[in-house]
């Protein structure tokens, strides 16, 4: 990534806040702006108890299964502030930002994809192959997918969920958003889910809906460009994962249609 190649560009950023920093700098970094505009709220779960009770069983399991970036910060909080990690449990990661989280709290040996970033990938490795028998915690926030689960228990293992937060659209006022729109300042928008994708489609309005329609959408998964494309999103690009992913997407992007 060299010189100013989104110099004039400017970018919906939708990520919680805590995980839009990163990509906002990488986007700037590369001579865009972003517009932070989160259209997911990551809060604590809301049976603390259950998630606390899962915690202090972690003795009983081989695997634990981190889903998500905010799995590990919300599931490593509570950890820490109940125990130590057992020293036979193995750790595995969906995503990218979730192994690199899992780094960042000092756990360096994790199971994890190395090319696409989903359950179906993560599943796809040898260590997820031979499970019978084995008990397997996942991390994940309130109503998540089945399929990781419901693979490894057809799969013999016995599987636990820990669900350690969850997800809430905001109440932001789309107003300044709208406006910029309607200066033509926002090129494109950046979705990291499908539940996301929806509440952007919901918060923006009627007449959001229609900019949102016309401007590109970049995701990291064709599940959620084809939900973009049932909600009426006419030009989507799937990236590569992760921030720089995106930022590398939106890059060839630009270069094509400048």
């Amino acid at each position: 990534m060299s010189g100013v190649p989104l110099a004039g560009r400017t970018v919906l950023v939708t990520r919680p806040l805590p995980q839009a920093a990163n990509l906002a700098q990488l986007i700037e970094a590369a001579g865009g702006k972003s517009i932070l505009f989160p259209v997911l709220e990551i809060l604590d779960a809301t049976d603390t108890a259950q998630i606390n009770a899962m915690i202090d069983r972690l003795d009983e399991f081989d695997i634990a299964i981190f889903i998500s970036p905010n799995a590990v910060n919300k599931a490593m909080n509570l950890i820490r502030a109940r125990r130590d990690l057992p020293a036979g449990l193995k750790m595995a990661a969906v995503g990218r930002g979730s192994g690199r989280e899992l780094k960042r709290c000092g756990i360096l040996e994790i199971i994890a994809p190395t090319t696409q970033f989903d359950s179906e990938h993560l599943l796809a490795l040898p260590e997820m192959q031979q499970v019978s028998g084995k008990r397997i915690i996942i991390f994940r926030g309130e109503g998540g997918r089945e399929l990781l689960g419901d693979t490894l228990v057809t799969r013999g293992a016995q599987v636990a969920y820990a669900e350690c937060y969850r997800r809430q659209k905001p109440s932001t006022d789309a107003a300044d958003l709208l406006r910029s729109w309607a200066r033509g300042e926002v090129h494109a928008v950046s979705v990291t889910s499908t539940e996301s994708l929806r509440n952007l489609f919901d918060m923006v309005g009627k007449l959001g809906r229609e900019w949102l329609k016309k401007t590109p959408v970049f995701v990291p998964h064709e599940r959620i460009a084809e939900a973009a494309r049932e909600l009426g999103a006419t030009q989507v690009s799937v990236t590569a994962a992760g921030d720089e992913g995106c930022v590398q997407g939106l890059i060839n992007f630009f270069d094509k249609t400048s």
